[in-house]
């Protein structure tokens, strides 16, 4: 049987093996495309300089990309494993973009990276060129159609509950594809993994500046970084807001958690920049609010409200007790088919069944729920507003202070005047920043969504599988295990790349030797 233990355990498995995966993405999305430019300058100008950065740079995309996908496969086989009802109510949905993403996106990359290392000299510049790119597209490809099952489970459009099969079925693929929501995601994380790849280059190039080293392909990968990560940083900026602006349709509640926002404001709406959620007085604590912004920014207008937490926890309670209607027509229906009355009242209600299967926590029959029951059902789909406030306010100033970084370097980069020391070590300092700002975002998309695993749909609660606890205990543990000694290889092999230099792929000796320091991006010896 299913225990509220089991169920916390295997949210934690799962956000364990995704949450490090997803560090390996957003640098496998970035750096593709960035090798790939730096390829396109290659055969443009014939300059060797250009495939030396390519084949350095894609050395270090290659080790990255070794370990995503290693680290990725564990969760295609935990959705069977330990999330055994999910797979079984909405596989038909949620599979189909997965195994979409596995037939067109991963074969593509992972056929085509193999040319990229091996084909160097079997391939003409253009066929090589044009494979590098396909690289590229199939990491981006392959981060649609995981986004396109991701964005259904926040906004299950073009499905519907099949009484007679007691599952979810596809209604509509073409609503799923296009679903608002998976898009505005899709964008969104592809530019933040771009921002990814753009400050490890800008880092790593600064700590060759630094050094001395490998000055000209430093030199030149740190202005393509900083022009790249500029475009990305404010493309984040804008999807990211394009992105907050579907959950004023389509996820109210999590919105309203983001921003603390107790209780339905005249429009437009404040947005509070900084105060102290509190879940058991249910206020905001020393808040201090900006007039209008929030309207402004959630809804494009001046006249539209945006609902707080309270008035959702109303509207809430009425979708549970229109839900109990759909559920006993349903059990109905289950007893005999063929009932017609049955069916017509549960063909009008089922939209809300899921709001009665959030009293299952409570309750075996949510037909014998209590008035009590109802409203404690209703504030479950009340997710920790502070996490969620704090989370995404860390992740918007994250966002701003690498663009300030990325704007600073390119500023200096265009520039006849010294850059200075410290600009480089700012872009060091500023590497940690994109992967943190990724796996915030991540926590306030997965996590907002709480109680529910499909919104609206299906509890996470009633989506596990009946593990027992101490097998969850050990694949933790194991898992952690595993991904610790991953993540000390990943970190080894990169160090020892980026310390042998591009001299080691290319067989070129540095001109420059391994003596000096960098003020500018000129070169002098050091004093």
């Amino acid at each position: 049987m299913t225990t509220p233990l089991l169920v916390e355990l295997s949210r934690a498995q799962f956000a364990l093996t995704a949450m490090y995966h997803f560090l390996f993405v957003p640098l496998t999305l970035g750096l593709s495309v960035l090798v790939a430019m730096m390829e396109t300058v290659f055969v443009m100008t014939r300059r060797t300089i250009w495939r030396d950065m390519t084949k350095f740079w894609g050395l270090l995309f290659g080790i990255n990309f070794a370990l995503g996908v290693a680290t990725g496969i564990t969760m295609e086989f935990e959705f069977g494993m330990n999330w055994a009802f999910y797979s079984h109510y909405v596989g038909d949905i949620f599979g189909a973009p997965l195994a979409i993403e596995a037939l067109m996106a991963f074969f593509l990359e992972a056929t085509f990276i193999g040319l990229f290392f091996f084909g160097w000299d079997k391939l003409s510049s253009r066929a090589h060129l044009a494979v590098t790119w396909l690289v590229a597209l199939g990491s981006n490809l392959s981060a649609l159609w995981i986004l396109i099952a991701n964005g259904w489970m926040q906004n299950p459009v073009g499905a519907a509950f099949n009484p007679d099969t007691m599952r979810m079925e596809v209604i509509d693929f073409a609503a799923v594809l296009f679903n608002p929501t998976a898009q505005a995601k899709f964008v969104h994380t592809v530019s933040a993994g771009y921002v990814c790849g753009a400050a490890f280059v800008l880092g790593i190039s600064a700590f060759y500046l630094l050094r001395g080293r490998h000055v000209q392909l430093a030199k030149r990968s740190f202005v393509i970084a900083a022009a790249f990560g500029v475009a990305a940083s404010l493309s984040v900026i804008v999807l990211g807001d394009e992105s907050g602006y579907t959950l004023t349709d389509n996820q109210k509640m999590k919105l309203a958690a983001m921003e603390a926002m107790w209780h339905t404001e005249p429009a437009p709406a404040a947005i509070t920049a900084f105060g102290i959620p509190d879940m058991k007085t249910r206020t905001t604590d020393y808040a201090i609010q900006v007039p209008w912004l929030m309207g402004l920014i959630g809804t494009r207008s001046v006249d539209q409200q945006i609902p707080g937490i309270f008035e959702l926890v109303t509207k809430t309670e009425g979708n549970i007790r229109e839900g109990l209607v759909a559920y006993d027509a349903l059990e109905t229906l289950k007893k005999n088919h063929a009932d017609p009355v049955a069916r017509a009242i549960f063909e009008k209600t089922r939209g809300d069944l899921g709001y009665a299967l959030l009293l299952k926590r409570y309750i075996a029959d949510p037909r014998q729920a209590t008035t009590e029951q109802i409203s404690q059902a209703a504030w479950s789909t009340v997710p920790s507003v502070p996490s969620l406030f704090f989370a995404f306010r860390f992740m918007v100033l994250f966002s701003f202070a690498l663009l300030a970084v990325f704007a600073t370097s390119l500023w200096y980069t265009m520039r006849e005047a010294a850059a200075p020391c410290w600009l480089f070590q700012l872009a060091l300092c500023a590497m940690p920043l994109p992967w943190l700002a990724a796996e915030l975002g991540w926590f306030v998309a997965e996590f907002g969504r709480q109680p529910w695993i499909i919104d609206g749909v299906l509890p996470t609660f009633l989506a596990t599988s009946e593990l027992g606890i101490s097998d969850l205990l050990l694949t933790i543990a194991g898992f952690t295990a595993v991904y610790g000694v991953l993540a000390v290889i990943e970190v080894r092999l990169m160090l020892q790349a980026i310390k042998k230099g591009p001299d080691a792929i290319t067989g070129n000796a540095s001109p420059l030797g391994d003596f000096g320091a960098v003020t500018s991006f000129g070169f002098r010896p050091a004093e």
